[in-house]
């Protein structure tokens, strides 16, 4: 029996990985939950998985849902409850699908513990992947990815050595406005942003998927997951969404892995590597499929996607700031504060003016994000 803590319950990789437990009950067991503000769902999810400690985003939110736990669960808030859930109780296995850069503490605090990481949160690695890699090979804790692209490109190397590996490349759907031209996004709404054409997901990551910065961020996560240098490391538009993610060797051979969209399967894979066990998920049928079409990055098109590797080249701190505006950019488009296209400006201009920080240490990562996000909300 395996038991897992969750790390944002109630979000869409949450609520799918509660879906898989579900369908698995002799095998794994809920020891935590912790979530925002989404409260009716999370105390649903206590009473069907009877979790033994609970986390919400504030002490207001925890005293309002205190008289509805059942007996017995351990309550927290806020970021501390987030370390408990993470590093406290007795999970011996912990999915991060918090969103943002508040995930790193109760990451490396679990990573601390000594808990192995379904890793949903790519801000994590983002914001401070020497740490989080570091700490990992100190403690022997494994780093399992849960995002489609990673976990495909985990799978596809399985049994393969370094040094065979000629390249990687990530696959991006577009997002919801890849027919769109430059012009046409000055007019976009946030119900056209959130209109993803294959996946659903939560309202941040399909904003970022349709300025790119969420194939960038995947590539800055690649970079520190799989120890390869940028120029390894490739983008390519696949609209269908089928192929996740793809490794060429330096024989010329490529594998790659393929299935419907459908983020049980890497959830699921996550959870029982190295064994592969039955999932409900719609079997691929390539003759139904019929076709597989694929483009060349424009990153005339996506300046997003170009900004965040060259951040990731820059390394320390820069990537830190570039997630940071970015959140609080998206934010911004979400309050119908600014447009679409003020998105990808916003983080030029604050990374015009940040100076990158080599090697930071995480009270250093964690100035420049509050820097990054206090000039963000200024512009």
């Amino acid at each position: 029996m395996k038991k897992i803590s969750i790390l944002g319950s109630t979000g869409s990789i949450g609520t799918q990985t509660l879906d898989v437990a579900a369908m698995h009950p002799d095998s794994f067991e809920i020891d935590g939950l912790a979530a925002g503000s989404n409260t009716a769902l999370l105390l649903e999810q206590v009473r069907r998985f009877r979790p033994r400690r609970v986390s919400v985003a504030s002490k207001e939110l925890a005293d309002d849902i205190r008289p509805q736990l059942p007996a017995g669960v351990e309550l927290f808030s806020g970021d501390e409850g987030l370390v408990q859930i993470a590093a406290g109780g007795d999970a011996d296995y912990v999915v991060t699908a918090v969103m943002g850069s508040v995930g790193l503490r109760s990451t490396l605090a679990a990573i601390e513990a000594g808990r192995d990481i379904g890793l949903a949160n790519k801000e994590t690695l983002v914001t401070a992947g020497h740490l989080v890699t570091e700490l990992a090979r100190c403690k022997g804790v494994n780093l399992l990815p849960i995002d489609s692209e990673h976990s495909a490109i985990f799978q596809c190397l399985n049994g393969e050595r370094a040094q065979d590996i000629a390249s990687i490349t990530l696959t991006a759907s577009g997002g919801s406005f890849r027919d769109l031209t430059r012009e046409q996004l000055r007019n976009v709404t946030v119900e056209d942003a959130l209109r993803h054409p294959n996946w659903a997901m939560g309202a941040k990551i399909t904003i970022d998927s349709a300025t790119m910065v969420n194939k960038g961020l995947e590539v800055i996560e690649a970079h520190w997951l799989f120890g390869l240098p940028y120029e390894q490391i490739g983008v390519v538009l696949h609209p269908e969404s089928i192929i996740h993610s793809f490794v060429e060797f330096r024989d010329s051979s490529i594998i790659a892995q393929l299935g419907n969209p459908d983020m049980r399967v890497p959830i699921q894979y996550a959870l029982t590597y190295p064994q592969r066990w039955h999932s409900p998920a719609q079997r691929l049928s390539l003759a139904q499929a019929g076709q597989l079409t694929f483009r060349e990055m424009d990153f005339a098109r996506y300046p997003a996607l170009r900004l965040a590797i060259e951040c990731g080249k820059i390394g320390g701190t820069a990537t830190t700031a570039f997630n940071a505006a970015n959140e609080v950019a998206v934010a911004r488009f979400l309050r119908r504060d600014i447009p679409f296209v003020r998105i990808e400006e916003i983080l030029e201009e604050v990374l015009e003016r940040h100076t990158a920080e080599s090697h930071p240490s995480l009270e250093q990562i964690e100035d420049c994000d509050r820097a990054a996000r206090t000039l963000a909300h200024s512009l």
